[in-house]
């Protein structure tokens, strides 16, 4: 089984390559950061395939699949993981630097989708995950851009599993909330200390990869993760509620 990860040179990318590698799955790494690929390739054996590309141009990303194809044949799992946030307030937020945001966030996601599905779909198997975020279901003040893409790119997600239906293609959505990575440690540093944040579940990306690639191999729909946000699923309203009146304050 061949999986294509984006944004695998860190983070939860890094985690979801280890997990997918522990399971037997043939690797294509997709970054901009190559030293960082060939480093974690090496440690994973050396057998995946590691591909430098700008992910913030759909085009350019969509050529870093075709190349993964030639090389080591279809794509059985996409993972669309690579990601940006922008933490600032709206007024302040440089336009470009949003639809940069856009482009990677969401733009690049629903191009690879469109360029694997036609031949998952003729072969009658095959996995997308899209690594959303809980700000797709509890918009956090001070994301204006992030939130945009992450809800954009969750309801995709959801709408296109229920198109796929019956075909033999599943499609998981990923919605993680705080985890342990460098993105996540320098977002929650753009706020002021709070005790809303104080006591706000946070989870590693070790373990949200292992429920991830779980949910793949067991053909679920979601994941939500830590647990404890999955009442945002449920309640959505008093769960949008609690997230803004409790939003701890930008950083000045």
């Amino acid at each position: 089984m061949h999986a294509l990860i984006t944004g695998a040179s860190a983070g939860i990318g890094e985690a979801l390559a280890r997990e997918f590698h522990k399971r037997g799955y043939r690797l294509t790494l997709v970054a901009r950061r190559k030293e960082r690929l060939l480093d974690l390739s090496e440690q994973l054996g050396g057998d995946a395939l590691v591909l430098a590309g700008d992910l913030q141009n759909p085009t350019s990303a969509q050529g870093c699949v075709i190349e993964a194809e030639d090389q080591r044949g279809p794509v059985d799992v996409l993972v669309n993981n690579a990601g940006v946030q922008i933490i600032a307030p709206a007024e302040s937020t440089d336009p470009e630097a949003g639809e940069r945001l856009l482009d990677l966030n969401v733009a690049t996601p629903l191009r690879l989708i469109r360029h694997v599905l036609p031949g998952m779909k003729e072969r009658k198997r095959g996995t997308i995950v899209n690594v959303a975020s809980m700000a797709a279901l509890s918009p956090v003040p001070g994301m204006l851009y992030y939130n945009a893409s992450k809800g954009g790119l969750a309801n995709a997600s959801e709408a296109l599993r229920g198109e796929l239906w019956g075909t033999g293609v599943n499609v998981v959505t990923v919605y993680p909330g705080p985890v342990h990575t460098d993105m996540g440690e320098r977002g929650i540093a753009k706020y002021k200390p709070s005790l809303s944040a104080t006591l706000a579940p946070w989870g590693t990306a070790t373990e949200l990869a292992e429920r991830v690639v779980r949910t793949v191999e067991l053909g679920g729909a979601r994941v939500i993760y830590p647990r404890a946000y999955a009442v945002s699923l449920l309640l959505p309203n008093l769960s949008r509620w609690f997230s803004l009146k409790f939003a701890p304050e930008l950083e000045s």
